[in-house]
């Protein structure tokens, strides 16, 4: 299938590119639990191939290293015992970056040969998850790498180039965008006609549901919102939080999103670390904020007077606006200033935490075998989130696609939108 072998050469393409600054040192590191090194991310990606596509439908081929089917192993259970603990992934530094883009070349060519000749529909649906799936990694390795920079007392730049500067940009003023609600539809629509129409399995099956009349904010919550926020000592009255985000507020001893550290040289008293190094809040104050726990968005809406979407009600409105935004496509790398009329950011900038946990929908089902664990097994104690970021690659989100994390997670590209 030539699309899918165009697809396939230009995500692997853009891995190469995303990593290609970095050297074997800061590919090893992992700086959180919840983190991964880049090249385990490269490995494990690779690994994805590997095991699911060419093992069972490539007659003849011959695994790279057969340790490698464990060692880069995420949480597959069903595929054998004894995972590595994903805290201990910078543990070993063997194998070498050199032998792990032997492994990537390596299934690189043995793809290739698979490509070039006619698959059942199973392979081809296969090939089609590991590609959203390499760029679930891409977006992964972009915010694991910010976040081991940051850990670094040099606090290095990912990027060395300065962000473009947004000042003097008008930002819209946020208004309301009125939905009048009634019985919608939600999910993915699949078509087996088109098989490059790709969702993830926890996106169906479409199904109805009822909406509420609403209003949905035009644009994401600013950085200058949210300092008037924390100016009003929101951090510590905890009329404004849940309990277990007034616990996590106490034990974090939180004042501020992450990545924020203040600077008496800044007119704000601030200053933000961008995968384009440190800049002064006072240039970032219309960017929306991001890098905020689920508790902190709840919050901030409470202290507004409002509250976060459901993902049902972002999906209605997101489904009628063109899929265009900040993604990684851009090379922005961070959160731009609104513009534009209407509902705007919905795509790119901030994943949008939503007020809905993550669950299936009603007749959910996973896939068959190890692949079921890729979503199902994490509906439990987590939050979906919507849009997409500024590290996404664009042709990987839609309306209906369901991110989600625990409720604590601030070290991905997570923002705000109020609903009333």
């Amino acid at each position: 299938m030539p699309i899918l072998d165009l697809k396939y050469r230009a995500v692997r393409s853009i891995t190469r590119s995303l990593t290609a600054s970095l050297s074997a040192e800061d590919q090893m590191i992992q700086s959180c639990p919840e983190a991964s090194p880049v090249k385990w991310h490269q490995a494990h990606t690779t690994w994805f191939f590997e095991t699911f596509v060419l093992r069972p439908f490539l007659r003849d081929y011959k695994p790279f290293r057969e340790e490698f089917h464990r060692l880069f192993n995420s949480y597959y259970i069903s595929l054998g015992e004894g995972i590595l603990e994903k805290k201990l992934r910078a543990s070993f530094s063997r194998p070498s970056l050199d032998e792990v883009l032997a492994f990537r070349a390596h299934v690189d060519r043995e793809m290739e040969r698979l490509l070039a000749d006619s698959m059942d529909e199973e392979a081809s649906r296969r090939i089609l998850l590991g590609l959203n799936h390499e760029q679930q990694h891409q977006e992964l390795a972009l915010t694991d790498i910010k976040h081991a920079f940051f850990s670094n007392p040099l606090r290095p730049s990912y990027e060395e180039a300065a962000l473009d500067s947004d000042s003097g940009r008008t930002i819209p003023e946020l208004r309301w965008h009125s939905v009048q609600g009634g019985l919608i539809e939600v999910g993915h629509p699949v078509t087996a006609e088109d098989p490059m129409n790709f969702c993830f399995d926890n996106e169906t099956p479409r199904h109805k549901i009822y909406l509420e009349p609403l209003q949905i904010a035009n644009r994401l919550v600013t950085c200058r919102e949210y300092l008037e926020f924390m100016s009003d000592d929101a951090y510590m009255r905890p009329e404004f939080w849940l309990a277990d985000g007034w616990e996590m507020v106490k034990l974090a001893d939180s004042e501020a999103p992450l990545y924020w550290e203040r600077d008496t040289g800044d007119e704000t008293g601030w200053r933000v670390f961008t995968l384009r190094g440190w800049h002064g809040l006072s240039c970032l104050l219309d960017t929306p904020v991001c890098h905020i726990s689920f508790f902190e968005a709840d919050a901030f809406a409470r202290w507004r007077g409002c509250r976060l979407p459901t993902e049902a009600e972002w999906e209605f409105v997101a489904s009628q606006e063109l899929r265009v935004g900040n993604l990684l496509d851009t090379g922005r790398l961070h959160p731009a200033t609104a513009t534009g009329e209407g509902v705007t950011q919905l795509f790119g900038d901030c994943w949008e935490w939503t007020a809905s946990p993550y669950t299936g929908y009603p007749g959910y089902k996973p896939l068959p075998g190890a692949l079921g664990e890729y979503n199902g097994k994490f509906m439990s104690a987590q939050m979906v989130l919507r849009g997409g970021s500024c590290v996404t690659p664009a042709d990987h989100v839609r309306a209906t696609y369901r991110n989600f994390f625990q409720p604590v997670t601030r070290w991905q590209f997570t923002g705000i939108r109020l609903a009333v």
